[in-house]
């Protein structure tokens, strides 16, 4: 295993790629190297169909920024760290393709901002999500309090943001913290199941209308049908949807151009 891949490891299947965060010792304590490692392999998985994002920590997913480095970081040394920090977060949120979270046991401030950056979450019945910053007097800077009101309502955001309680997996499904609740140690290989379901269809199509979703989040409604328009012409006129067509008349599988 090389350095990089002793903090994130690309994985291959078929068309659906994974990136598995593995900083075992730390409990995937986001630190420095791993989030410019995470940079790195978002890149490398860029022309995947889908992506999962996964950690193979037992009983972590990710447990937010590694406050053991940052309690050496002069403020010079937190500036610095910022812009990596934010790169890895939008290396994410940024992805061409869907990214489905696998999420089990803590997932708590960056570690649940990671997986806020992703387009699904599915965890098994030991996560524990959270945003605490607050409690250690920060202030959730990888999207969350952007992406978790954009997610449940500024209410419930808010309560959550300002008090930095950990949600368990049953209440974090009820609130729509996540989006998926299976199994306890189920949450890696359903994810990769909603990704190869996701990887099988049109990529024209799925890149569209994920766009149109992402896109009309902050828009009135006839601003947001033209958006769907948009993105209903790109998918129309593209060899996917004749390809698409003829599949179904024929009785087959498509093979998407």
């Amino acid at each position: 295993m090389s350095g990089g891949d002793s903090y994130v490891q690309v994985l291959r299947h078929g068309h659906v790629a994974e990136l598995r965060l593995c900083r075992v010792e730390a409990r995937n304590a986001l630190s420095t190297a791993m989030a410019e490692r995470l940079v790195q392999a978002a890149g490398e998985v860029r022309a995947s169909r889908a992506v999962v994002l996964s950690s193979a920590v037992p009983g972590a997913f990710c447990v937010g920024a590694d406050l053991k480095e940052r309690n050496g970081l002069t403020d010079a040394g937190f500036l610095g760290q910022r812009e990596v920090f934010r790169a890895a977060f939008a290396a994410i949120r940024e992805m061409p393709v869907p990214v489905v979270a696998a999420v089990h046991g803590y997932a708590l401030g960056g570690g649940y901002e990671l997986a806020l950056c992703c387009d699904l979450i599915v965890a098994d019945r030991t996560a524990v999500v959270g945003l605490p910053e607050v409690t250690r007097g920060i202030v959730p800077g990888g999207g969350g309090t952007q992406l978790l009101p954009r997610r449940v309502g500024a209410g419930v955001a808010t309560e959550l943001i300002l008090t930095g309680r950990h949600v368990a997996a049953e209440e974090a499904a009820r609130l729509r913290l996540v989006d998926r609740l299976v199994g306890e140690g189920g949450d890696g290989s359903a994810a990769r199941e909603v990704a190869a379901r996701i990887a099988a269809n049109s990529p024209v199509a799925v890149r569209s209308a994920r766009n149109a979703i992402r896109r009309a989040l902050d828009v009135d409604l006839a601003a947001g049908l033209d958006i769907e328009d948009a993105a209903w012409r790109a998918a129309v006129f593209s060899d996917d949807r004749r390809e698409g067509v003829r599949a179904f008349i024929e009785h087959r599988a498509p093979h998407w151009p």
